[in-house]
């Protein structure tokens, strides 16, 4: 299946990646942006740019007008408040599933949330993640459409999974939770690759975590050993007390309130990452895999990620 896709979020870290699988695969792209996309890798494929965000009904419906596939991959991970994240991630997922439903009905609807969305109790960055997918559920009727909940992405282009290899880049390597706690990773282009093989396929509501071929996840340990060593360095890690973390935490929910201003690290988020078992859910199906598997680890992930990272100064 291919035809003509709509997405959301097209010109971000993840949508580049998704945008050039599908572009690969033999879709027509439709974008939904707010400026002109800076995508040289899609230099030559055609995309038809449609100026709006997800607060603007009219353009929602443009983007979905005449689509095959809608992709949503747009939305915040740092707001100042609960209300921020509510409007960007909850209430603009239900407003361009209404714009699916009455623009382009027979498409097939992705939803890229989160794993965080398991655990709404723990952030208002969850909470939102979670409360979009329950408003798509609410509008989706009769159409078709499938839910993933990635671990955490990383890869090429991506400023704040960035920001955890440099920590590696230094003399230690900071461990940021209990020694048994686990974290899911998935690379870019595999996370990209499951969104444009499972746009082929029907969704019939589907739920899927997605990780790479480590479902279980990974130690902070291996984590920092695994960054360190992409870097050329000997891997010497220490743990930061769960303490610190919140103390930091707090300080950044502070700051939001102040200011007004999203802090990347606040309360919810030293939570987040403080939970002690972020390994894929058991319960929940595995993308088939004769639709689609990882393919890429995290030593080779993270080593693409420092060679990136090098070539263009950031690291």
């Amino acid at each position: 299946m291919t035809g003509l896709a709509a997405l959301t979020g097209g010109a971000g870290f993840l949508g580049r990646h998704v945008a050039a699988a599908l572009a690969a695969r033999g879709w027509r792209l439709r974008m939904l942006v707010r400026r002109a996309p800076d995508l040289p890798e899609l230099a030559e494929h055609w995309i038809d740019l449609i100026p709006g965000d997800l607060s603007e009904p009219a353009m929602l419906e443009r983007l979905c007008d005449g689509a095959d596939l809608i992709v949503h991959m747009a939305g915040v991970v740092k707001a100042p408040n609960k209300a921020a994240f509510m409007r960007a991630n909850a209430e603009g997922t239900r407003a361009l599933a209404a714009a699916w439903r009455a623009r382009a009905p027979n498409a097939r609807f992705i939803l890229v949330s989160s794993m965080a969305a398991r655990a709404p109790h723990l952030s208002s960055y969850a909470a939102s993640k979670r409360a979009g997918e329950e408003r798509l559920r609410a509008l989706a009727g009769d159409g078709d459409f499938r839910v993933l909940r990635p671990g955490a992405i990383y890869g090429p282009h991506d400023e704040e999974s960035l920001k955890v290899l440099k920590l590696a880049a230094g003399r230690v390597q900071v461990m940021l939770n209990a020694p048994d706690a686990r974290v899911s990773l998935i690379a870019a282009r595999d996370a990209a690759e499951a969104v444009a093989a499972l746009a082929a396929h029907p969704g019939g509501g589907a739920l899927h975590e997605l990780t790479d071929r480590r479902r279980e996840g990974y130690t902070w340990a291996e984590l920092s050993e695994t960054a360190a060593l992409a870097l050329g360095r000997e891997p010497r890690a220490i743990r930061l007390p769960a303490l610190a973390l919140r103390t930091f935490g707090a300080a950044g929910g502070a700051f939001a309130a102040l200011t007004g201003r999203a802090a990347m690290l606040a309360p919810g988020k030293a939570r987040e990452i403080l939970a002690p078992d972020w390994g894929a859910d058991p319960a929940l199906p595995a993308v088939p895999p004769e639709i689609w598997e990882p393919r890429i680890g995290l030593a080779q992930g993270l080593a693409e990620m420092a060679a990136w990272a090098k070539a263009t100064g950031r690291l």
